[in-house]
C-alpha cells in the first residue's frame, strides 16, 4: 500500500513538472510574439515614400560585388545595379579566381559601359572608373578565405564614404541604394543591413526557408538591433551590408576576421561590440536574392555556415538540437494529454502569428507555417549534415578552396569579438582615467605655484 501511495505520489510529482514547463514554454512564446507583433510594424521600411529622396551631402557610394563562378548570375546583378538612379554610386566587381568565364563577361560590362560613355561624351579621351571597375584575383594569400579577401582588396582599391558588400547574385530595385543612403543618414547607421526578400521557387524552399526565419527571430531581436545595450541582438546579412568606412576602419578593416566563414554576421557582432551604431531596415521586394534551388540546394549551402555558426562545436550543436525540440516540437506532443493542451495549443498560436508576421516584410507565405515541423526537422537534419561533412573532411569547402578546421575554430568564436571589444572598452577607460588624474595633478600644482 505504501509503494502504491509513493507511486502516485512520484506520478502526481513528474506532472506537476510537466505543466510547469509547458505553461512557462508558453509564456516565454507569448512575450517573444507580443515584441514581434508590436515591434516589426513599427521598424523602417524603406519602400515608404519618406525615404524616396537624395541623401543630404550626396555621399559616395561603392557597392562591392566578390564573384567566384557566377557566370549565370552575374549579368542580371550587374545589369540591376547600373540602372540605380543613385549618381554618386561606383560598383566593383573582385573576380575571385574564377573558372567559369565570370571574369570574361565583367571585363565585356566594363567595356560596354566605358563605350557608352565615350558615346555620350564624345571628346573625352579616358572614361574613368566612375561606375563600373573590375579587379581580379589570381592567387588567394595563406590565412584568408576567398570572399573576405576579394573584400579587403575592394576596400582598399575604393575611397567612398560608404561601402555595400553584396553577392553576385542579389538584384537591386533602380531606387533601393539611394533609399538606404537616406535612411543611414537619418539614422546616423556605421553599420545597416536591409533584409532582402528571398524568392521561394519550391515547396521544399518555401518550408525550410520559412523555419529559419521563425528561428532567426530567436537568435537576434530585429527590434533590438539599434539598441547598444543589447550585445547579442545582432545582424548581417551577405545581400546587404552596407558600412560607413570610417567605422571599418575603426574596428581594424576586414584583417581581424579573415577566416571568418559567416563574413556578414561576423562584421555585424563587430560592430555592435565596438560600440557602432547598427540598423535593421525592411525593403520588401526591393533586394531579390533565391538563395538556392529545391530542398536539396539549400541543404548544400547550409553546410559550410551551420556548424560554423555552432563555433564548430559538436556540444553547441546538441544544445541546438534540443532547444528546437523542445520549443517547436515538443508542444506537438503536448496536444495528446490533456494537462498540456492549453498551453501547447498557445504555442501553436505563436508560432502561426510568428510566419503571418515575418512573411509580410519576407513575403515568404504564412502557410508554409502548417508545416513548421517538417521545417524544423530539416535544419536539425541540416546540422547535423553540416557537422558531419565539416568534420569528415576536417575542414570547410568554399568557392573552391578547403579550410582546414583547426584555423576555422580559431577564427569562428562568437564571443571573441565581444572579449576583444571588452578589452578596448577597458584600455579607454583606463587611459581616460589616468588623463583625468593628470589633468587634475597639472591643475593642483598651477594653483599651488600661481
Amino acid at each position: 500500500m505504501h509503494s502504491l501511495s509513493l507511486h502516485l505520489q512520484m506520478t502526481e510529482f513528474w506532472r506537476g513538472i510537466l505543466r510547469t514547463v509547458a505553461w512557462g514554454g508558453a509564456l516565454v512564446w507569448v512575450l517573444r510574439t507580443y515584441d514581434l507583433v508590436s515591434r516589426i510594424p513599427a521598424m523602417p521600411n524603406l519602400t515608404m515614400l519618406d525615404w524616396d529622396e537624395m541623401p543630404e551631402g550626396m555621399p559616395t557610394l561603392t557597392v562591392v560585388v566578390p564573384a567566384r563562378d557566377e557566370v549565370e548570375n552575374i549579368g542580371a546583378t550587374l545589369d540591376a545595379l547600373l540602372a540605380a538612379d543613385y549618381p554618386a554610386l561606383r560598383v566593383l566587381v573582385v573576380d575571385d579566381r574564377s573558372k567559369d568565364g565570370t571574369g570574361e563577361i565583367v571585363d565585356r560590362y566594363v567595356e560596354e559601359h566605358a563605350q557608352r560613355l565615350r558615346s555620350r561624351e564624345p571628346g573625352r579621351r579616358h572614361v574613368g572608373p566612375e561606375r563600373l571597375g573590375a579587379i581580379h584575383i589570381t592567387d588567394l594569400p595563406e590565412g584568408w578565405l576567398g570572399k573576405t579577401f576579394a573584400m579587403m582588396v575592394a576596400t582598399e582599391n575604393s575611397d567612398s564614404e560608404y561601402l555595400l558588400f553584396t553577392d553576385a547574385d542579389v538584384l537591386f530595385s533602380p531606387s533601393v541604394l539611394r533609399r538606404a543612403l537616406v535612411y543611414a543618414r537619418d539614422a546616423e547607421a556605421d553599420h545597416l543591413v536591409v533584409l532582402p526578400t528571398v524568392q521561394v521557387k519550391s515547396w521544399g524552399e518555401g518550408v525550410l526557408l520559412g523555419f529559419l526565419q521563425a528561428l532567426g527571430v530567436w537568435a537576434s531581436r530585429p527590434w533590438k538591433v539599434e539598441d547598444p545595450k543589447a550585445r547579442h541582438d545582432v545582424v548581417g546579412i551577405g545581400a546587404f551590408n552596407l558600412v560607413r568606412r570610417q567605422a571599418l576602419e575603426e574596428i581594424g578593416g576586414w584583417l581581424p576576421q579573415r577566416m571568418a566563414v559567416l563574413e556578414d554576421v561576423t562584421l555585424g557582432r563587430r560592430m555592435k561590440a565596438s560600440g557602432m551604431r547598427e540598423r535593421l531596415a525592411f525593403a520588401s521586394g526591393m533586394v531579390l536574392v533565391h538563395w538556392a534551388s529545391g530542398w536539396g540546394g539549400l541543404l548544400r549551402t547550409t553546410t559550410k555556415n551551420l556548424f560554423a555558426a555552432f563555433n564548430f562545436q559538436p556540444l553547441l550543436v546538441l544544445l541546438g538540437w534540443l532547444w528546437i525540440g523542445i520549443f517547436f516540437l515538443l508542444p506537438l506532443l503536448g496536444l495528446a494529454w490533456l494537462p498540456t493542451l492549453l498551453p501547447s495549443l498557445l504555442i501553436l498560436c505563436c508560432i502561426g502569428a510568428t510566419y503571418r508576421v515575418l512573411g509580410t516584410v519576407s513575403w515568404i507565405d504564412a502557410r508554409y507555417g502548417w508545416f513548421y515541423p517538417v521545417g524544423a526537422l530539416g535544419v536539425i537534419y541540416a546540422m547535423l549534415r553540416s557537422m558531419v561533412v565539416v568534420t569528415v573532411k576536417r575542414g570547410v569547402l568554399w568557392r573552391g578552396t578547403t579550410y582546414p578546421l583547426r584555423e576555422l575554430r580559431l577564427h569562428n568564436d562568437p564571443l571573441v569579438w565581444e572579449r576583444e571589444a571588452r578589452r578596448q572598452r577597458e584600455k579607454e577607460t583606463k587611459a581616460r582615467r589616468v588623463a583625468r588624474r593628470h589633468a587634475e595633478s597639472e591643475k593642483r600644482r598651477k594653483t599651488k605655484n600661481g
